[in-house]
């Protein structure tokens, strides 16, 4: 099993995360390996994964300057499926601290069940956000009933970065879509995978997460403004050309 992480300037969250990986892949005799590319921190991001090598499977991949999560997310999917066997799953998940490694145990069962890609999900039954704004969350909520009616698929959260592929099957995808399968700038790419994947007759399921971005340490990349615009317009693009 491969754990994949994009990370950028991500020194207060990376303990945390790594020791949790641990804790929970080895507590369960899971043999893994984890990859961080850093998207050109400016903290001691880089420096951390090194540490950490010495006492988990390590990866460390650097952008020399920051090139954003679309170019990150590609970088960390291909260098995954490059060391992954045909068996093997790859899981993506924020380098924030704030996706529970814990869940990923659910998320390789259902692969085991024979899902193709398991998301991590903010709207299932039983999920709980903590730590983020009424506003945002209503705003989150309300995106995701536009994009289930553009886009039914059997899905509530189309963005979550937490998520668990079958390595055959971003092999496919890769296959099919070549350099264009993550060709997104911003946050907007976690979306426009799960539309990539969408007409290939995948199993794509969920599983209830709890979030924890009141753990998080620092302020968040994200800007919410930008990206409902970006993901607005890539869904215009993708359902109407």
């Amino acid at each position: 099993m491969i754990v994949a992480l994009p990370a950028f300037n991500e020194e207060p969250n990376l303990p945390v995360l790594f020791d949790g990986l641990r804790a929970t892949l080895e507590g369960h005799g899971i043999d893994y390996e984890v990859i961080v590319v850093d998207d050109g921190s400016k903290d001691r991001t880089a420096d951390l994964v090194r540490e950490y090598a010495g006492r988990m499977p390590m990866l460390l991949v650097q952008h020399p300057v920051n090139l954003g999560l679309g170019a990150t997310l590609r970088d960390c999917l291909q260098t995954a499926v490059e060391r992954a066997g045909e068996r093997d799953v790859v899981i993506t998940m924020d380098a924030d601290a704030t996706h529970p490694p814990g869940l990923m145990i659910r998320m390789l069962q259902m692969i085991e069940e024979g899902f193709d890609v398991v998301i991590g999900s903010r709207f299932q039954p039983m999920a709980r956000v903590y730590g983020v704004s009424l506003p945002r969350r209503m705003m989150t909520r309300c995106a995701s009933i536009l994009m289930r009616t553009l886009f039914p698929m059997g899905v509530r959260d189309f963005t979550c970065g937490y998520r668990a592929y079958r390595a055959s099957a971003l092999r496919q995808a890769m296959a099919r879509y070549g350099s264009s399968f993550v060709d997104q700038e911003g946050f907007q790419c976690m979306l426009d995978v799960l539309l990539k994947l969408r007409p290939m007759n995948f199993v794509i399921g969920e599983v209830p997460m709890v979030l924890r971005y009141d753990l998080k340490g620092g302020v968040s990349k994200m800007r919410l403004g930008r990206t409902a615009k970006n993901s607005l317009l890539l869904l215009a693009k993708r359902r109407f050309g």
